[in-house]
């Protein structure tokens, strides 16, 4: 059977002080604020109600396409069927634009007609893309959610939820053709001069991009993203008469609150083991890749790291050794694995009978388990 023991101690160092600020009070019907990087979420407010959600759909059809279709250069030509009402790139029927053009008309002037150029053009047909979209979107948990169209043009079966968009703008960032568009303020494609829609990219400080949209009965939609001492937070408001300073207050207040607490980093010494079987008599056990998490100042993540009491040369630098698990209650927030630090070769001397007596007598050569409990705030 395995020896537990638990002890508490202080990763004071790793944590900044941050100070804590008032929720603001924001018009819209349904809000959430996440955490980029772990998806947490800061704040919300009916953030699970299906909605209408415009030209916002736009982020899904531009993720689609650059998955599906890794070729930017490819051409596509405008077809009637391309045609629609509301904002629009201006396509001309015949004309050809790749699809890195398309995409810029999509997600900075909101082509309704570029995002169904995109549709057919990746898929063969529209029908066939909107399948895709919905497949992409169950399997990035986007349970409240059903797209009808690549525009977001309203239906009845076309909705999301605030929790949900914010879902789809994280995949949105880790696409690094995507948040180029997106961060783009004007550029000059296929002979058009565009300019963003998302005017907080002028307005906030730290504001990468993401996409707005508007229909009369939608009213105005808006995912947003902005990053502060590498700290990502992703903001959606659906139905938002007041849109642009409900994301500026949203984003101040979740940078003033919660701070990105470093709970393990790469190759940070986390204890010593004993060694047996070889003239080095300990050797270090480090993390094996950073975990960063938000916080308030009053939150207390608590660690877990399993390891062996003892360990055995021969052993190699980069060899797993055991794991670190940080907890915030019962949720579990983070992991990282644990590695030896140094090769430990086997070139001991044949103990004596009092030294083989000696480690008997204090466990050393029992590779019992241990698990230890820190308190990291």
């Amino acid at each position: 059977m395995k020896r537990i023991l638990s002890a508490l101690l202080i990763f004071g160092l790793l944590c900044p002080v941050c100070r804590a600020a008032e929720a603001p009070a924001v018009s819209a019907a349904s809000v959430v604020l996440m955490d980029g990087d772990s998806g947490r979420v800061l704040y919300e407010k009916d953030s699970h109600t299906q909605r209408l959600i415009a030209s916002t759909t736009k982020l899904m059809t531009a993720l689609v396409a650059v998955e599906s279709t890794p070729d930017l250069e490819l051409c596509i030509k405008m077809k009637p069927e391309y045609q629609a009402e509301g904002s629009s790139m201006y396509l001309k029927l015949g004309e050809e634009l790749t699809l890195r053009e398309l995409l810029y008309g999509l997600l900075l002037a909101s082509g309704n007609d570029a995002a169904l150029a995109i549709a057919g053009g990746c898929a063969g047909d529209i029908d066939t893309f909107v399948a895709w979209m919905n497949q992409r979107a169950q399997g990035l948990g986007m349970k409240d959610t059903h797209f009808e169209n690549p525009n977001g043009l309203d239906g009845d079966t076309h909705y999301s939820t605030a929790y949900d968009m914010a879902l789809l703008a994280r995949a949105v960032l880790e696409n690094e053709i995507l948040c180029e568009i997106v961060s783009t303020k004007s550029i000059t494609v296929a002979g058009r001069n565009l300019t963003n829609h998302n005017k907080l990219l002028w307005r906030y400080d730290g504001c990468i991009g993401m996409k707005t949209g508007y229909t009369d009965a939608a009213g105005r939609t808006l995912v947003s993203c902005a990053q502060r001492d590498g700290q990502t937070l992703i903001c959606v408001t659906l139905k938002d008469p007041n849109d642009w300073d409900d994301h500026q207050a949203l984003f101040d207040y979740g940078f003033e609150t919660w701070s990105n607490y470093q709970l393990a980093r790469e190759k940070k010494v986390v204890r010593t083991l004993p060694v047996t079987g070889s003239l080095l008599s300990q050797v270090d056990i480090v993390m094996g890749n950073d975990v960063w998490y938000p916080l308030t100042q009053q939150e207390q993540v608590k660690a877990l790291y399993t390891l062996p009491v003892c360990v055995t040369a021969p052993l190699t630098q980069g060899q797993l050794a055991g794991r670190l698990t940080f907890c915030l209650g019962d949720e579990v927030i983070g992991e990282c694995y644990l590695f030896f630090g140094a090769d430990i070769p086997d070139n001991t001397s044949n103990p004596s009978l009092f030294g083989r007596v000696s480690d008997f007598l204090m466990g050393r050569e029992a590779n019992c388990g241990l698990s230890r409990l820190l308190s990291v705030r």
